[in-house]
């Protein structure tokens, strides 16, 4: 079934001594792109995250959060520079020195200077991390793809209607084609009759004439081409895969056999209804644009 690019979803978890939080969203864009934030020091999930979501998305511009709180505080321990804080006691002395300043720095303003404190966590185990993690990204990625299916279904039904317009127009120029060219007849055979009046008419030559303009404008093999093509559109949007890229290429091929319908006519009523096909092949190529 057609899905869409464009898709939301967020979970949050708090699982074996974690709150974990996955948030996924999407755009449209016309491959695969990964982009992750995460906790430095939980870094060696990006690669996972990001090969185990595109096992799951063929197309768009994905953005995935990730947040991880350890609960248990006994995981990390808080420790000085002491090299660092020397270093900034002798500064701030020799400050205090060369201009005659009082030394009223105590222990709270020392720490907070950057990197004075330290927080090293214990080791973490990170296959265990990253089952944690992926067990909340199901979530999010349930309800991320839950959305795009109920996007795909409204890209679905609009695709659809737009194709039975262009075959309703297709059915109209293949009824309308051949009048054309009895027209075309009639119209020879009424003007050469006011060029030389009475004098019998040579009606191989009216045939031949008729015949190479019935051959000029004959449209037969370019609606069965489109005929072929939205079939194979329409089993396109019933896919399970993803289809957006062939679906682009099939809409340019319609495209293609319809400008060749308008080049080909002589007639208004056709030319009309070749606009209106255009008008709806746009539509779809705009929307074929938000289909993965």
């Amino acid at each position: 079934m057609v899905k869409s690019m464009t898709g939301f979803g967020r979970a949050v978890k708090e699982i074996d001594g974690y709150v974990i939080t996955v948030e996924l969203k999407s755009v449209n864009h016309r491959y695969f792109e990964f982009n992750c934030r995460c906790p430095r020091q939980y870094g060696f999930i990006d690669d996972k995250i990001k090969s185990y979501i595109g096992s799951h998305i063929s197309r768009g511009k994905v953005e995935c959060y990730i947040s991880i709180e350890a609960l248990n505080c006994e995981a990390a321990d808080v420790v000085v520079n002491n090299s660092l804080a020397s270093a900034y006691v002798k500064a701030l002395d020799s400050i205090a020195e060369s201009y005659g300043l009082t030394k009223d720095y105590g222990t709270s303003f020392i720490s907070r200077f950057p990197d004075v404190l330290v927080v090293k966590k214990a080791e973490e185990d990170e296959e265990r991390i990253w089952q944690l993690v992926r067990s909340v990204t199901d979530e999010a990625l349930e309800k991320f793809v839950a959305m795009r299916s109920a996007e795909g279904e409204k890209l679905y039904d609009d695709v659809y209607s737009r194709t039975s317009l262009i075959l309703d127009s297709v059915a109209y120029i293949e009824q309308r084609s051949p009048e054309t060219v009895r027209e075309y007849n009639d119209k020879l055979v009424e003007r050469v009759h006011e060029l030389i009046g009475d004098v019998a008419l040579d009606e191989n030559r009216i045939i031949q004439e008729v015949a190479v303009y019935a051959d000029k404008v004959a449209v037969a093999e370019e609606t069965v081409r489109l005929r072929s093509h939205i079939d194979q559109l329409r089993g396109f949007l019933n896919s399970e895969e993803a289809i957006g890229r062939k679906m682009d290429f099939l809409v340019q091929e319609i495209n293609r056999e319809t400008n060749t319908i308008g080049s080909k006519c002589n007639d208004v009523d056709i030319a009309r209804k070749v606009v209106d096909m255009k008008a709806e092949i746009e539509k779809i190529r705009e929307q074929i644009q938000n289909i993965e």
